[in-house]
């Protein structure tokens, strides 16, 4: 290829040279050929690629086509039932419900009902008029310790930090939240001036880098905390260990989005990346956790505080639930994410292969709290892919008392699945710094779109709630969602996830025997196993 590529080029200069003395406008024909002579040299002769050194200008070809299959894939070949990471079928629902388009779905059910994992809830012959139930179904969270519960939606938007998302996105999503009456995460960036253009509820999250609350060695600032947990705006605090996109990393802010906005808010370095570290600095065992939440209680003045995670090691879990048992410190509300998480940025290894999918993460979480007897204390917020009431309806049958949903609310920003959020090159403007990116998302509209999608989507849960003949949230449980297990067989979630019994992990003589390798090596002095 490289010495067709020297004929040609010699060949084709001696050719136009010679015709444009006979004929001068033959001359811009040189003008077009000299930039692909310079590229085909430069390929040859400079570049590092092997494809590019063989096949001078037509290996740029393949490296277009890998750009480019992901959009051609989307937009051409997938169906609206095999998209990845969310299908058609969702971003569709979503769209429709953030425009309050017609959401309705004309000849039957685009899924295969015999294919295994499919799951459905039964209905029942004594259904209820949804139209004579709560329309906004809340739930109380805040303990005995807990000065200012917060009455919270119980559908949510999930953490998402100014940085990872643009300006427009936050004040859009904040303006949702004020709309609809539901809570609005910050995200572990610290609360921006966006997130409190409109007054929409916050749950002020902070990580293991403390922006928003640190000092200058990235430690964790009392002082600066209480003043951030002061502001009326923030109903709740919520002390991030881990996500389920990289659980075990800490975060990422590229340098490029790391802006000297951002880096104000966040009391860093502006230009550049920011890592939060891997673990907290703020305690080193269970019981410093669980100070660290009291600690934070009495600063905020009574608002209620709980934790995040992604279910890890199970004993250190465990382990946190044998330190409230010990100390009687109980975290308000306990977040719940799963491996499956979305983020901006993460090591492809963390985000295929690391952490308890959100299912199996959530049913331990809640398993644990009844075996400990420590439920009726603690709320269970899940992050799993919350998209259309059934997804609310399938966490509350697993332990969940309210939802967050991150994807669906940056669908109802306009957010097409391009998956540039990482690149600052996001075209709606919803995951960049690019102001002519930014620009784009009009607030004034998009935080409409973000109350009507969460409007519709709890309209619809309301409305399955009533067809499964229950007039309440708390009455949802494991026995009234189905999965496919084979052609020919399927089972409840109370079968595939069988309850564990009030009180039972608080002596090991009652410890389940799957429990109990677990729970031997939970202690609440240390994360540590106490099993050599």
């Amino acid at each position: 290829m490289r010495n067709e590529f020297l004929f040609f080029t010699v060949i084709s200069l001696a050719a136009v040279v010679g015709i444009s003395f006979v004929w001068p406008p033959v001359w811009w024909f040189l003008i077009l050929l000299l930039p692909i002579i310079l590229l085909g040299l430069y390929d040859m002769y400079i570049s590092k690629h092997p494809i590019m050194r063989n096949f001078p200008v037509f290996g740029h070809g393949r490296f277009l086509m890998e750009e480019l299959r992901p959009k051609i894939y989307q937009y051409f070949i997938e169906s609206d039932t095999n998209g990845t990471p969310i299908s058609r079928i969702f971003r569709s629902v979503v769209y429709q419900r953030a425009d309050k388009a017609l959401d309705t779905a004309p000849f039957g059910t685009q899924l295969d009902v015999y294919d295994e994992g499919y799951e459905w809830m039964n209905h029942s012959i004594q259904a209820l008029d949804a139209h004579h139930m709560n329309q906004h179904p809340r739930v109380k969270i805040g303990g005995d310790d807990c000065k200012q519960p917060y009455e919270a939606s119980v559908l949510n938007v999930s953490a998402m930090s100014f940085g990872s998302l643009s300006k427009n996105a936050v004040m859009a999503l904040n303006g949702g939240a004020a709309i609809g009456g539901f809570a609005h995460n910050t995200g572990e960036g610290g609360i921006s001036p966006y997130h409190e253009k409109f007054g929409g509820d916050l749950i002020f999250q902070f990580g293991t880098g403390y922006f928003g609350c640190r000092d200058e060695n990235g430690n964790f600032s009392p002082e600066r905390f209480k003043e951030k947990a002061a502001k009326e705006q923030v109903k709740m605090i919520e002390v991030k260990l881990s996500q389920g996109a990289k659980p075990g990393h800490g975060g990422i802010l590229p340098a490029k989005k790391n802006t000297p906005e951002i880096a104000e808010i966040r009391h860093v370095k502006p230009g550049t990346a920011v890592l939060s570290p891997p673990f907290h600095t703020a305690f080193s065992d269970p019981i410093g956790l669980l100070k660290l939440i009291q600690q934070l209680r009495e600063l905020s003045d009574g608002k209620p505080v709980g934790f995040k995670l992604c279910v890890g090691r199970r004993s250190e879990f465990l382990a946190i639930c044998k330190a409230m048992v010990q100390t009687r410190i109980f975290p308000d509300f306990i977040s719940v994410d799963g491996g499956e998480g979305g983020t901006g940025a993460a090591p492809l290894e963390f985000t295929n292969s690391v952490g308890t999918p959100y299912k199996e993460g959530l049913v331990f979480v809640y398993d644990a709290l009844v075996g400990f007897d420590l439920k009726k204390h603690i709320k269970i917020i899940a992050a799993g892919k919350i998209f259309t009431g059934f997804h609310i309806f399938k966490a509350f049958a697993l332990g969940a008392d309210a939802c967050y949903s991150a994807r669906a609310m940056m669908m109802a920003l306009g957010c097409i699945q391009a998956l540039e959020c990482n690149s600052n090159t996001c075209p709606t403007g919803v995951a960049t710094q690019k102001e002519e990116l930014v620009k784009g998302l009009r607030v004034k509209d998009k935080k409409q779109s973000v109350a009507n999608f969460h409007h519709e989507t709890i309209k619809s849960f309301v409305e399955l709630m009533a067809a499964a003949g229950l007039d309440h949230p708390d009455k949802i449980n494991r026995h009234q969602v189905y999965r496919r297990i084979s052609m020919n067989q399927s089972k409840r979630y109370s079968e595939i996830f069988p309850y564990l019994t009030t009180g039972c992990l608080l002596e090991e003589k009652t410890v389940p025997e799957a429990w109990l390798l677990d729970w031997r090596e939970a202690t609440a002095e240390t994360f540590v196993s106490s099993i050599v």
